[in-house]
């Protein structure tokens, strides 16, 4: 029986899009079935493959996406949401992978079925890109999601604090308005598809906030001022209002984590 640490680095090595949303969905069932032992036998590879497209920029030569409005806008935003669904499968298949052995069996569970469910966000905006004339691929990228992987990949924790409970958490606070610039624009298929994803985003960070909680309770730690201390050391970012805090709420973010902080950087 192969382990979840072999299934996990194969997904995260699988550079083909196609590919990997098919191994990461495949791998997530066979977790799921019993297919697949408890075991990290192998380690996690420093970086995961890439496809030969998108061109990925530093973040500060990406070209300005606008406001969604005209149908190459909406293309655009469009295809940078793919890209960072595309990232997220790796991020949550490096999470069982790399960080699994530290927790019980049902962090694996989570964090497959996380990548599961990037692999579907995925699959849909890229459907949808294509039936835009476009396709993933077709306009550069940034690697700031990898980025931020690479600056935790030694502890669970930061990797916890940063991921789902800053960047995964920044999502919740953007989409609700880009749903509503796809819905002025008349188009529907896509707000529908972001909404979609907006749903299973509040579940992924719940997974990221609860497991962090758990694992600072466990090791002595008070959540939130480590998670500040976390957050302040290894996100390069800035915690931009306004929050959604119905939303960050509902996944168990209490704005004692992260309103304080962001006051903070402010000044």
């Amino acid at each position: 029986m192969s382990s979840v640490a072999q299934a996990a680095r194969a997904v995260l090595l699988a550079g083909d899009p196609y590919t990997k949303v098919r191994l990461a969905r495949g791998v997530a069932r066979a977790w799921r079935r019993g297919g697949l032992a408890h075991g990290f036998d192998v380690a996690m590879p420093d970086r995961p493959a890439r496809p030969p497209r998108p061109e990925l920029l530093p973040a500060s030569r990406m070209p300005k996406r606008g406001k969604g409005g005209s149908e190459r806008g909406r293309i655009a935003m469009l295809h940078a949401l793919a890209h960072i669904e595309f990232g997220a499968i790796d991020l949550a298949f490096d999470m069982a992978g790399r960080f699994g052995a530290d927790f019980p069996a049902e962090f694996v569970d989570d964090w497959l079925g996380v990548g599961a469910d990037e692999a579907m966000h995925f699959a849909l905006l890229d459907r949808r890109l294509k039936s835009l004339g476009a396709s993933y691929g077709a306009l550069p990228a940034h690697d700031g999601l990898w980025e931020a992987a690479e600056a935790t990949a030694h502890d669970a924790l930061a990797r916890l604090a940063v991921v789902p409970m800053v960047l995964e958490a920044r999502g919740l606070d953007v989409t609700p308005a880009t749903v509503e610039r796809f819905v002025a624009a008349g188009d529907s298929r896509s707000a529908a598809i972001l909404w979609r994803i907006y749903r299973d985003e509040i579940r992924h960070v719940g997974a990221g906030t609860r497991w962090f909680k758990q694992a600072c309770e466990s090791r002595g730690f008070e959540p939130i001022g480590h998670w500040r201390w976390l957050t302040k050391t290894y996100f390069r970012g800035v915690l931009k209002p306004p929050f959604n805090d119905s939303a960050r709420g509902q996944a168990g973010l209490s704005r004692d984590f992260y309103i304080g902080l962001a006051e903070a950087r402010d000044v």
